[in-house]
């Protein structure tokens, strides 16, 4: 949870905390099966794929699937 915490406390209105969620989510689904089952694993993986999240809309971008993408790629889970 405190991965969700740290993008929902983020200086973004409504509807690119929308999109940061949803880039985060469709992200984690992708990336969570290569991490270990340890909590603290999961918790450090959750966290530094939220940094990630909010560095790409930093730079600005806004689209959920884009962010999404550059996530995977830095994470090396795109599948490349």
């Amino acid at each position: 949870m405190k991965a969700r915490q740290l993008i929902g406390r983020a200086s973004y209105g409504p509807d690119e905390l929308k999109v940061l969620f949803k880039a985060f989510d469709d992200a984690w689904e992708r990336i969570a099966p290569g991490v270990s089952g340890r909590a603290e694993a999961i918790e450090a993986a959750r966290i530094k794929l939220a940094n990630v999240i909010l560095g790409l809309a930093h730079n600005g971008s806004r689209d959920a699937e884009q962010i999404k993408d550059a996530a995977l790629h830095i994470f090396g889970a795109d599948g490349k």
